[in-house]
């Protein structure tokens, strides 16, 4: 949940939405776009919008948030967007959405619900037509993620004992386990790979994501 300052840096960066339609998903984007909607118990569709392969001039990410299918708002990330009774909180990963939840002002919170046809939505439908298929993905996922954490911190630690301050001090160390360049850049891609699956399910460690 976002705390107080984020909340208040985070309406700043609140703009009013041009009111163009809402683009229909397309078969390609499962992974550079993330679609989510939100039907309000006071008969509106809010829908967020994130392309996370554009930006603005700065370089920055945009979630935009539709209104019954016309943009009302836009903001930078981590966005929060007031809707009747609440905010519905944005925050995404270089791998995807971390956070897309709307919270009712009572405190009580839910995840919008993914686009059936994005890459959060079929996730979603995975996990509930094939479960347990769905638990082994999202394991191996996380076993290659701690894996190449484990391999990072050996690869550092050699690296730090190599200052000559600190080798001084406390001796050089020699990771027991070196890996060719060709492995270390598949394991880089598995690791993107375990994220952004990871980031399909709004799943977010900041160590390991």
């Amino acid at each position: 949940m976002f705390d107080e300052i984020k909340r208040t840096l985070a309406r700043r960066r609140l703009q009013p939405g041009d009111g163009r339609a809402l683009k229909p998903f397309r078969w390609w984007q499962p992974t550079s776009r993330a679609l989510m909607h939100l039907p309000h118990e006071d008969g509106h569709v809010f829908t967020v919008d994130v392309h996370h392969l554009r930006s603005d001039s700065d370089g920055n990410t945009l979630a935009r948030l539709y209104t019954d299918g016309r943009e009302s708002a836009r903001s930078r990330m981590p966005a929060l967007f007031p809707v009747p009774g609440g905010d519905i909180e944005v925050a995404a990963t270089m791998f995807g959405l971390k956070r897309c939840h709307f919270v009712a002002t009572d405190g009580t919170e839910r995840q919008l619900e993914p686009d059936p046809r994005s890459g959060e939505g079929r996730r979603a439908q995975l996990d509930r037509s094939h479960p347990g298929l769905s638990r082994f993905i999202g394991g191996a996922a996380m076993l290659v993620l701690l894996g190449s954490l484990g391999l990072l911190l050996l690869q550092l630690a050699e690296q730090l004992s190599g200052i000559p301050p600190i080798e001084q001090r406390i001796g050089r160390f020699d990771s027991p386990i070196a890996l060719p360049a060709a492995v270390n850049i598949g394991l880089t891609l598995l690791a993107a790979l375990a994220s952004t699956e990871r980031a399909m399910r709004l799943r977010y460690n900041a160590l390991l994501d």
